[in-house]
Parts: C-alpha cells; structure tokens; sequence
C-alpha cells in the first residue's frame, strides 16, 4: 500500500495542473482489491485496507464518479466470436481530433491514442475475421478526411493483457 497522495497522476504533463483528483493510498487500496476481483465484497475490501463497508461503498462510489475507476467484464474476444485483433498506425494531416472522434466512435476500434512518434494515433481494433478487420481499415479508415497513411499490426497471438497498472 501507498503511504502519500497520488499527486503526480492527477498533474496533466502539459500544463503542469491538476485535471482529477489526488487519490490517497486508502483508495489506491481499494483499487487494487477490486483489479484483483472486481466482485470482492466490500465487507472484505473494508477488512482489508482498515475501513468499514460503508465507507468502502462510499469511496468506490466517488471513484466511479470522478471516472478514475470502472468496473467491468473483460472477455477473451477469441471465446466471443472476434478472431482477428490488429493494431494500426496512423497518420494524419491536419487537426487530429476530428480522426480520433470519428475512430473513436467505431464499434471496433477498443483503444484510440494520439502519440507522439512514427504514427499520430494509433488504434486497436477488434474484429470477426480478416474480410472484417479488411472493410474497417480499408473502407472506413483509410476513407476518414485527414489520414494520409495507415500500418497495420495483426495480431497472432496474444501473450499478455493485464489491467493491473492502476496502483504502481
């Protein structure tokens, strides 16, 4: 467990102000119990990092509110029906947020990111199949106004997915 406030990942890098909140080592506790099992109960969250159940309702509450946690269902995509998962770069000219919204309004793409690199965004995206993944890129993202370039990065087997960084 930590012992000091979070300040540091409540600082945006840019500016150097706080754009969320500090969270202290009693949530970054609780955020560890629940990436362990996102339906441990809270009598036993409460047990573990010394506070009651009603106090640990109230605080995952708050962190769910200020959208510094979710609590969700993670499949393998594979034992769902999506064989192909692909990474792709992209590169654009021009402003980069109206591609980002229109990707990120996409059923298929999982994670958009703008970075800084080779690539302006990149993109993960999940699909059925090649003939899929084929019409997302092809068809829907390379035909974005702005992308000047696209590279793609399928996946062959995936070795390892974790969710566990929230607390380091």
């Amino acid at each position: 467990m930590h012992s000091e406030d979070v300040a540091s990942r409540s600082t945006d890098p840019r500016t150097g102000t706080g754009s969320s909140p500090t969270i202290d080592a009693v949530s970054l506790a609780i955020i560890e119990q629940l990436q362990q099992d996102g339906r441990r109960p809270y009598a036993a969250i409460g047990k573990a990092v010394g506070l009651s159940e009603a106090a640990v309702r109230q605080r995952v509450q708050k962190l769910l509110d200020q959208g510094v946690m979710q609590i969700v269902a993670v499949t393998d995509p594979l034992t769902v029906g999506f064989r192909r998962q692909a990474m792709v770069g992209i590169n654009v000219e021009g402003d980069l947020d109206p591609v980002a919204d229109a990707l990120t309004a996409m059923a298929e793409c999982e994670y958009v990111v703008m970075t800084a690199g080779s690539f302006d965004l990149m993109v993960e995206i999940v699909c059925e199949d090649d003939d899929h993944l084929l019409e997302v890129i092809n068809r829907r993202i390379r035909t974005l106004p702005g992308v000047r370039s696209t590279e793609s990065f399928v996946y062959l087997k995936l070795k390892k997915q974790t969710y566990m960084w929230g607390t380091r």
